[in-house]
């Protein structure tokens, strides 16, 4: 639109008054532009056509701001719902990760990857997506346009921008990399903030004030340090990129305006044109520059995020045999483990048969291999060798879900979430009779009442120690399992509290198969069967009366607790 309004009005070119013959090429279009323009000139003087370029000017930056807020419109909705898929798929993931997955990574990491690493990719690479698309685009358009001003002079422009690239993608490359140490200091400094949260009463009763600050001072320091680094680089680009393309716009002048002073086939009017248009390249190239730079900071998160995505979760093998009831025996043939990056074996060459209705107790000293074995029983781990077998079938024939459905797990640490009591039973599937009788077997009648539908805290908070258990074994009641398992389930409680969950206990192991790891082994003087283990294997096997009268360390262990 420059070129030809500039030479009709400033008489470079004479005014063109014979419409031209339609034909779908570019001299068609430009001389019915000029026919167009001339028209305007000749009818109403230059002033008006001056006037009614600039209006049409306006227009035409009225509609491009116009459909460029259109396009952000359209864009907000899709770029939302990229990191919503991203968010969901990494939560459905992380829910069937392997228990092996959460020791090997720190709680303060994962969550890092569920914030601030998804907040990097949506600022870095969502919110660059619109300059990623459409930078190129107009770069080309105008490389495009200005090829048909000068050949000679696009190249060399071209030239001059694919030099500026080198240093922009050195620069982003090591930001990538400082992006990426980032989260991982982050990722350090929340997991020792969740640690201080969580033992702050450790914290205050030993006087580790200053142990815990030391090390969160130091990745606190190293946060500083590294992200410094990181801003310093980021910031570099814009600068970089400003001072880049201003000295190509000078070697531009110079080299165009030797062309145009020698007549080597450009006038002074499409010189002028060429560098309005060059201009317009400029703010495309330095966005799109650094775009390139957030893309790198957001791929750093995306790669953290692939350690999720990318995980092999839990077979919950649907596909396997569904298992309906528990009908004779629980047997373990040979089974040995060895934890990850561990040198000696938890549980080694293991063999025992769990009959159907007995109570079984598993004690022994820690790191005998009790909690381990409920593991291996419950599938959360695989054995290194041996099988897992219930009535006869290998475990891994059977779907997970099927196979779980028939154990109900009550642990040292009454693991509860911030819901109300009804949800904390049923998680959302709550059948109101199930329920009550549920609370009646737990002992947890009266605080229900009294909490109703109100939230129970982080961790249960506004439960005592003895409600918390006493609502973990209302759970498993209400799933009415056929076989328990039971993680030292009254260590932690106090004597009166401890009274009341065996209370509920006794109901709720009626009738039941349950296995039972016990330190206090006068709540376990009752069990059919008791299994004394020591470095992963049984040493010997029961009734209380029989191991205390024909095993040295279990009657040891049994003095030593009456002394107590």
């Amino acid at each position: 639109m420059l070129v030809p309004f500039l030479e009709l009005l400033f008489d470079k070119t004479p005014l063109v008054l014979v419409k031209p013959d339609f034909s779908l090429s570019k001299t068609y279009f430009i001389d019915s532009f000029y026919y167009f323009l001339s028209t305007q000139i000749q009818n109403n003087g230059k002033t008006a056509a001056l006037a009614f370029f600039c209006c049409v000017v306006c227009v035409v930056f009225l509609l491009k701001n116009l459909f460029r807020y259109l396009a952000l419109y359209v864009l907000a909705p899709l770029r939302n719902h990229m990191i919503y898929d991203l968010r969901d798929a990494m939560y459905q993931r992380l829910v069937r990760l392997p228990i092996s997955f959460f020791q090997k990574n720190s709680k303060g990491d994962i969550i890092t990857k569920f914030t601030s690493d998804l907040g990097e990719i949506e600022y870095s690479i969502i919110n660059t997506l619109e300059t990623s698309i459409q930078s190129p685009l107009n770069i080309f358009l105008f490389l495009a346009a200005m090829l048909t001003m000068s050949t000679k002079l696009t190249l060399f422009v071209f030239g001059m921008i694919l030099i500026m690239a080198l240093f922009i993608g050195r620069i982003g490359k090591s930001l990538k990399k400082e992006s990426k140490e980032g989260k991982e200091v982050t990722g350090r400094l929340t997991s020792i903030l969740d640690e201080s949260i969580y033992g702050i009463k450790i914290i205050q009763a030993f006087f580790a004030h200053n142990w815990i600050y030391a090390k969160f001072k130091e990745q606190n320091k190293n946060y500083f340090d590294t992200y410094n680094r990181m801003y310093r680089k980021r910031d570099l680009s814009s600068p970089l990129t400003e001072f880049l393309a201003i000295g190509v716009v000078c070697l531009v002048l110079w080299f165009g305006g030797q062309i145009v002073l020698n007549n080597e086939g450009l006038t002074a009017s499409t010189f002028i044109a060429f560098m309005v248009v060059f201009s317009q390249l400029i703010p495309p190239a330095k966005s799109f520059s650094s775009a390139f730079y957030e893309i790198k900071k957001g791929m750093a998160s995306y790669e953290r995020i692939q350690t999720i995505l990318d995980e092999n979760t839990v077979d919950f093998n649907e596909a396997g045999l569904k298992k309906i009831n528990f009908e004779s025996s629980l047997q373990l043939e040979n089974i040995s483990f060895r934890y990850e990056n561990s040198e000696s074996e938890s549980v080694k060459n293991l063999s025992f048969h769990f009959e159907k209705g007995k109570k079984y107790a598993l004690v022994g000293q820690s790191g005998a291999g009790k909690s381990t074995l409920i593991d291996l029983i419950l599938g959360f781990y695989q054995p290194t060798s041996g099988h897992i077998k219930i009535d006869g079938l290998d475990i891994r024939k059977f779907s997970l879900e099927s196979y779980r459905a028939l154990f109900g797990l009550v642990t040292q640490e009454a693991l509860l979430f911030n819901d109300t009591v009804d949800n904390n039973l049923s998680f959302d599937q709550l059948d109101t009779t199930m329920a009550n009788q549920a609370l009646k077997i737990g002992n947890a009648t009266d605080f229900s009442k009294r909490l109703g539908n109100q939230l129970i805290g982080e961790r249960g908070g506004v439960l005592s120690g003895g409600e918390k258990q006493r609502l973990t074994i209302a759970r498993v009641a209400y799933r009415n399992p056929e076989i328990v398992l039971l993680d030292e389930a009254t260590s932690a409680l106090d004597s009166q509290n401890e009274a009341e969950v065996q209370k509920a206990l006794d109901i709720l192991l009626k009738n039941k198969t349950s296995i039972i790891i016990a330190h206090r082994l006068s709540t376990v003087k009752n069990a059919d069967c008791i299994i004394l283990m020591n470095q992963g294997e049984i040493l010997a096997t029961g009734t209380h009366e029989t191991l205390y009268a024909e095993n040295t360390k279990y009657k040891n262990m049994v003095d030593l607790q009456s002394l107590g």
